[in-house]
């Protein structure tokens, strides 16, 4: 029965990490990333929306006048 040679595995296995952080490393340089954040702001921007400019009362059935 013939013996495995594993006398070349760990220089395939070098090599083959080395490559791989290599590509890694060219992967992630052509990615553009903000030099400088900022923040959003916080404040909130006031919509208007229609029925906030007329003038409108609800009525609850229990703030009706008896009868």
């Amino acid at each position: 029965m013939p013996q495995l040679d594993t006398s070349t595995w760990f220089i395939t296995i070098i090599s083959m990490l080395l490559t791989l952080f290599i590509l890694f490393q060219l992967k992630v340089s052509k990615y553009l990333y903000p030099t400088n954040p900022e923040l959003k702001s916080l404040k909130m921007l006031k919509h208007n929306n229609p029925w906030e400019t007329k003038w409108t009362k609800t009525y609850l059935p229990l703030s009706l006048p008896q009868q």
